[in-house]
């Protein structure tokens, strides 16, 4: 689903449905002027619409959630031609930039992890306080978590959950949901919560005792490192020299990998004077953020979302794209197709 705009009209699109977290150090690092940037993760629109208040900007934005694209049909209206919306995943960013007619863009915001949209959606089975089916799907394509659950094996969902969610509990988890299971379908985010509830003890004020293994379905089903890694390899693709990348993660783990990433693009290795001379590549990427930004004690309090916030950015150099295998940069799991068939 792809969705231009061809009208005159100044950029309005009314009010954003909920406030992006970090918005303003986004804004900043990314430093928009006249050109082209991606967000790969348009949401409720956020930061496109940050960046469409800077005169002569033009955005690309991209989600694979059908409802987020078909949200922000009145901000394509009302962009004056600036906004196209796309249908796909980020990791596609480059094939969807090139489709548009751009080889390069002046900057890409990434804002990962799930929105508040789709956690207010029961329907879509994110959140474990509202029941619904068990799907997580952001695509709405492939294996859902109620597919995931009631296929996967003992180890494979104690390995899962114990990686992306960095659960404690996460074999007696595992554990509590094949017995469930053997007696009836595990269908809803309800009856999982409630099994995960009978594992997990929690004290008041802590968080629910599903947190951990909701988050790390959703990101099992949705490949979403797979995807991040994916991503920042197509962004040093296509970024012009000065151009801006800004990652926001929300998950240790996505962090890590945005950090990882950023450290090796964006230094050259030193040599040995015990090993022969080895030419490197000079470094793609440029970090401006040595440690990332983090929301102060005011934000945290109006959006408590934005507690787990970190922001890294880097700006392209005109060094030529290293790219090359990134799987090390991702925890060792099995393929969901492998897991789908109980190996």
């Amino acid at each position: 689903m792809m969705a231009g705009s061809d009208g005159k009209s100044a950029v309005a699109g009314g009010l954003a449905r909920h406030i992006p977290v970090l918005a303003r150090q986004v804004f900043e690092q990314l430093s928009p002027h006249d050109g082209v940037y991606i967000d790969g993760t348009f949401g409720a629109g956020g930061h496109t619409r940050g960046i469409l208040q800077t005169a002569g900007t033009r955005v690309i934005g991209i989600d694979r959630d059908r409802d987020a694209i078909a949200g922000g049909f009145d901000l394509v209206d009302s962009s004056a031609g600036r906004l196209t919306l796309v249908e796909d995943r980020f990791s596609n960013l480059a094939a969807v930039a090139r489709s548009l007619g751009h080889e390069a863009v002046d900057g890409i915001v990434l804002d990962l992890g799930v929105s508040s949209m789709q956690l207010d959606q029961a329907e879509r089975g994110f959140s474990f306080r509202n029941d619904g089916p068990l799907d997580m799907r952001m695509g709405g394509e492939g294996p859902s978590a109620a597919d995931l659950v009631n296929a996967a094996s003992e180890r494979d969902l104690a390995l899962i959950i114990a990686t992306l969610g960095e659960e404690r509990f996460a074999r007696n988890i595992a554990r509590e949901i094949i017995k469930a299971r053997a007696e009836q379908k595990i269908a809803t985010t309800g009856v999982l919560s409630n099994i995960v509830s009978k594992v997990v003890r929690i004290r008041p004020g802590e968080m629910h005792a599903a947190t951990r293994t909701f988050q790390a379905l959703r990101m099992f089903v949705n490949d979403e490192l797979g995807e991040l890694a994916a991503a920042l390899d197509a962004a040093e693709r296509m970024l012009k020299p000065g151009g801006r990348l800004v990652v926001l993660s929300f998950h240790s783990l996505e962090d890590r990998i945005v950090k990882t990433y950023l450290a090796e693009h964006g230094r050259t290795p030193a040599g040995s004077r015990h090993q022969p001379e080895v030419v490197h590549a000079p470094p793609s990427f440029v970090e401006l953020t040595r440690k990332p930004a983090v929301a102060d004690d005011d934000e945290v309090t109006v959006n408590p979302r934005s507690r787990s916030a970190k922001l890294r950015a880097a700006e392209r150099t005109g060094a030529a794209p290293t790219g090359g295998d990134l799987s090390h940069l991702l925890p060792r799991l099995p393929p969901l197709a492998d897991v789908m068939r109980g190996r």
